[in-house]
């Protein structure tokens, strides 16, 4: 198996980084131009932030399915699969006539790009060794983080430079790039066995692992907590394009460079998780995402570009911490707990539009801020939970020590 500072962890690690940097700077890469689409197809800001949402919404669906494909074809082939089709879907969207069509595009996109993680999460899981997993996954997080920070700031920079349909060819370039690279490093899997398609096993083994409290807390905290991210970075921008900020589509790409701090923050939590209990790594999160939300509220450009750096920093720390509870607490079926708790945080991610934009006409930003403060208080809640449960945990292990 794949162990720590070995030839073998860096070639995988760095493969499954390209991998996950291709899905999140393609999906995230319209964030920036969403203004910009409200303005050229004249739809609604709720509408335009759909291309963000239904994307996620699709993403999470798609899980139940490539757990089943990955479990029966192989990590490998469905990862080299997603990332062909994602990048043709990149390119479709560039020739979109229509918001119709670029939403189509999207979904497309969206369906064939949910295999990159379950795969990738599940190839962790097997063909790594305990103590190189936490440190497998903290650097696969960061790249989630570098690809989101770089589509965004790339869509924003290049559509200022020439316009959206060239940025996303630019986009499906790079992808194509980025497959290659994967398809050259990515080690052959060693520790699977196929197993056949059964799509009834597969609902079997979540509907287990939605009764376990264990892992039903963290699948809640992880949608909550990325209801909350992606509703406010979506946001965000309506609210500094407008009066007073009047930021231009440019800095707006480049205001997603706060995702820096996720990168830095996710390597962190898979060192954090070998000293501290995990449970205190996601109570800080929580804890930095509520100070970055409320400093939000005062009206000064470089007090919300500090507020973005610790919301981006709490979250990814956050969410690193709970992914990997998920991935160290699976005692079985581990692509489909991986599955579900990506399904969860996306199905959250994709109602974080719909909440935010009932909330936004309503009662502006003040409005979003006290939204994601009470959802912020559930997520602290369910990781009460949690404390329990690894206390109870830690309190075994202690007298099974002794006995020994």
């Amino acid at each position: 198996m794949i162990d720590v500072k070995t030839k073998e962890f860096w070639k995988a690690t760095t493969a499954l980084g390209a991998a996950s940097f291709l899905i999140f700077a393609n999906m995230y890469f319209p964030q920036p131009l969403l203004p910009l689409f409200t303005e050229e197809f004249a739809i609604s800001e709720a509408a335009s932030s759909l291309i963000i949402s239904v994307a996620l919404f699709v993403l999470g669906i798609s899980f139940f399915i490539y757990t089943a494909l990955s479990d029966a074809f192989g990590r490998r082939s469905i990862i080299f699969i997603a990332m062909a089709l994602g990048t043709i879907g990149t390119l479709a969207i560039s020739a979109a006539p229509s918001f119709g069509w670029l939403l189509a595009a999207r979904i497309f996109q969206a369906a064939a790009l949910a295999g990159i993680p379950v795969a990738a999460m599940a190839y962790i899981s097997e063909e790594y060794k305990k103590k190189a997993m936490a440190a497998a996954i903290g650097i696969y997080i960061s790249c989630n983080s570098v690809g989101g920070m770089g589509g965004r700031v790339l869509s924003g920079v290049l559509t200022d430079l020439w316009n959206w349909r060239i940025a996303f060819v630019v986009m499906a370039v790079c992808s194509f790039l980025l497959f290659v690279l994967v398809y050259i490093l990515l080690p052959k899997s060693q520790q699977f066995t196929a197993r056949p398609f059964q799509l009834r096993e597969v609902l079997h083994d979540n509907k287990d692992h939605l009764k376990n409290p264990v892992m039903r807390y963290a699948y809640i905290i992880g949608g909550l907590h990325f209801l909350v991210f992606i509703g406010i970075f979506n946001f965000i921008t309506y609210y500094l394009s407008g009066d007073p900020f009047f930021v231009s589509t440019a800095v707006l790409g480049l205001l997603f460079l706060t995702y820096g701090a996720g990168t830095v923050s996710s390597t962190l939590a898979g060192k954090a998780a070998q000293i501290w209990k995990q449970t205190s790594a996601v109570f800080i999160g929580v804890a930095l995402m509520v100070l970055a939300v409320v400093l939000t509220l005062i009206p000064s450009f470089p007090v919300i570009i500090g507020a973005l750096l610790i919301l981006s920093f709490g979250f990814f720390f956050a969410h690193s911490t709970s992914s990997a509870w998920v991935t160290r607490h699976a005692d079985k079926a581990k692509a489909s707990a991986s599955g579900l708790y990506l399904t969860s945080y996306y199905l959250g991610g994709s109602l974080g539009s719909l909440y935010y934009g009932w909330l936004w006409p309503a009662f502006g930003w003040f409005g979003m801020v006290s939204g994601s403060l009470l959802v912020l208080v559930i997520t602290y809640l369910c990781t009460k939970k949690l404390a329990v449960m690894e206390e109870s945990e830690l309190h075994s292990s202690t007298i099974v020590r002794q006995s020994v």
